[in-house]
């Protein structure tokens, strides 16, 4: 994950969200609140649509038809067809449809008392998205998760609105998923890379970016409980069980935050043929074994890592 560390001249808050912490910094102080405003509302936009957690989330209401084609909102259609997206380019390694394994490994909780197995996920090809009619139909017996994406579109699309709406650089981070827009301050965004954005103290790495954004995967955190062998969410579509991969961790930056975790999340799931895929992609990448062994690929710097 990730933390941003930045100079006291520029202006920076943080919320509780999702249960982690939303970062919010702009160039100009003067700014801030306004790029607070509209961070929180697109924020509050993703959790009634996109949610897996919440009974009367949009995406629970199209999970609960599945089988018929479900008019929904623009902003549903599009996390979905990002998710699809991710799917696509991926080859499957990032998919939708893996929130029926989400809920059997307890990692999501279960909406409705319905029996779930342990299974390959069902794979995004059976989604069908209507852009002329805004329709997307859910296959019977398949469940969508946008967690892979969701929250990093938002960090995209919160970043652009804010720093529109202050009229300077911002930077959205979500739950350690960073998306920047606007001019940059001198030196770029500071960012700090860690297998935990929570933990400030944890070893890591200190990069800049400029533009787009910048997104660590981890086995790490979110788990389902506190057991050392609790499974985490990282799911392998292919299995339906939680990824048993070389890598703890993997960062990447991208044009956006989006695509950023995208990588960083095929890189995880791909395991030992992540580097070459993440090459194959230019996607600059520092990936982390469970031994602590550090990787740089595509451009990513060396200088600072202290692991």
């Amino acid at each position: 994950m990730t933390t941003t560390m930045q100079p006291d001249t520029i202006g920076r808050t943080e919320f509780p969200i999702w249960g982690g912490t939303a970062v919010v910094a702009v160039c100009e102080r003067g700014g801030l609140a306004a790029a607070l405003a509209h961070v929180k509302r697109t924020v509050a936009a993703f959790d009634l649509v996109a949610s897996s957690f919440r009974e009367d989330s949009e995406l629970a209401l199209l999970n609960d038809s599945a089988g018929e084609e479900v008019v929904v909102s623009s902003l549903l259609f599009t996390a979905v067809s990002e998710a699809i997206r991710a799917a696509q380019r991926t080859g499957g390694a990032v998919d939708p449809t893996v929130g029926r394994a989400l809920v059997a490994h307890r990692i999501n909780p279960p909406l409705h008392d319905v029996p779930i197995r342990i299974e390959p996920a069902p794979g995004y090809v059976g989604v069908t998205l209507d852009a002329e009619n805004r329709t997307i139909m859910v296959p019977r017996g398949v469940q969508l998760d946008l967690g892979a994406t969701a929250k990093a579109l938002a960090a995209d699309m919160a970043a652009q609105e804010a720093a529109e709406a202050a009229g300077c650089g911002v930077l959205v981070g979500l739950c350690g998923d960073i998306a920047v827009a606007g001019e940059p301050p001198d030196g770029g965004w500071q960012i700090r890379v860690t297998d935990d954005h929570r933990d400030g103290d944890a070893p890591g790495q200190t990069v800049a970016i400029e533009v787009g954004g910048l997104a660590t995967s981890s086995v790490t955190v979110r788990r389902a409980g506190t057991e050392p062998d609790a499974a985490h969410h990282l799911i392998d579509p292919r299995t339906g069980s939680p990824v048993a991969g070389p890598w703890r961790t993997v960062s990447v930056t991208a044009g956006s935050c989006l695509d950023a975790n995208t990588a960083s999340t095929a890189a995880i799931v791909l395991g030992d043929a992540a580097p070459d895929w993440l090459e194959a992609s230019r996607a600059p990448a520092r990936l982390v074994a469970h031994d602590g062994t550090v990787r740089h690929l595509s451009g990513w710097p060396h200088e600072g890592d202290d692991l």
